[in-house]
């Protein structure tokens, strides 16, 4: 087995290479002096089972264009296998036509990575569960909810819980991990007047004196959730916590957070954390290397992945 770094997040593939007990094989990934992106792996690769793991966060295009290099690489350096492990999955969001003479950009990423050279893909959280049907090649979505749960149990406890859902988009995942903990569920109804801002207008559920436990993707302005967290307390709520798996955190959203009303809000590690969000007040990192190195090591022996979940 031979595990590659790109540069999006070194500090969670040399924890993921760590777990397994396997090195980092040397890869040097640079630019030329005009910014294009030049790959080089410094070790025999040939007839290996390879795992390339890249977020394609900001800068996205960057970090999606190494990744696709450093596949290509492989491939014509004779690997055996190669998987793309993207712990977060850039374009996710936009996965259809929302409008017209718009791109299905998910769509378009999925058949680049495909045409690489990548055998099979494994992610975790995609935006929409349907994206998976976008590559023509084996995909694992992975869920970051077993190790939330884990940490709400060890840091709130399970005493008059409810898991609420930011919007009614995400409603499924919020009752994915509601079930796994054993907790009723909440609803927040928002409506969006314009793009980028949201206002919240109702809670569907009774929260009066719950710790609510915010879960969804993806947290970007932060808005949505501060707002969602507003009117979980005008409504009686005790506490206000959020779990998120991809914390993008662009724009003045560490500002917003560190004013508002949230207690504490939770997100991986799939998106490398910037100083802003190691030193937050109330922001903290929960490492899924773990999870994701358990993942590609049973890839590589050809044990069920599925099952991890049960």
């Amino acid at each position: 087995m031979k595990i590659l770094a790109g540069n999006s997040n070194r500090a969670l593939t040399a924890e993921i290479a760590a777990y397994i007990g396997v090195p980092l094989t040397k890869c040097q990934v640079r630019r030329f002096a005009d910014m294009e992106v030049f790959v080089e792996i410094q070790e025999n690769v040939r007839g290996q089972d390879t795992f390339v793991i890249q977020s394609t966060s900001f800068p996205a295009n960057d970090h999606l264009m190494e990744m696709l290099i450093m596949i290509d690489a492989l491939r014509r350096a004779s690997a055996k296998r190669i998987t793309a492990v993207i712990p977060y999955f850039g374009y996710a969001r936009q996965d259809r036509k929302a409008g017209p003479r718009t791109p299905i950009s998910a769509k378009l990423v999925a058949n680049m990575i495909s045409r690489a050279g990548a055998d099979r893909v494994l992610t975790v959280d995609l935006h929409a569960g349907q994206i998976q049907g976008f590559f023509d090649i084996p995909t694992d979505n992975l869920f970051a909810a077993p190790v939330m749960v884990r940490d709400i149990k060890e840091r709130t406890g399970l005493d008059n819980l409810m898991v609420v859902s930011p919007d009614v988009g995400g409603v499924v995942r919020a009752r994915a991990l509601a079930k796994r903990i054993d907790a009723p569920l909440a609803i927040v109804d928002k409506r969006r007047e314009r793009a980028g801002e949201s206002e919240v207008m109702n809670v569907i559920g009774d929260v009066s004196g719950k710790t609510c436990v915010l879960v969804d993707d993806i947290v970007d302005s932060a808005g949505t959730l501060c707002n969602a967290a507003d009117a979980l307390l005008r409504d009686g709520a005790r506490d206000v916590y959020g779990y998120i798996t991809h914390g993008v955190l662009s724009g003045g959203a560490i500002a917003r957070i560190g004013g508002s009303q949230l207690k504490e809000l939770v997100v991986t590690d799939t998106i490398a954390p910037t100083e802003a969000v190691l030193t937050a007040r109330n922001v903290r990192v929960l490492p899924i290397a773990t999870l994701i190195g358990e993942a590609i090591a049973r890839t590589a022996k050809e044990e069920s992945v599925s099952s991890l979940f049960d």
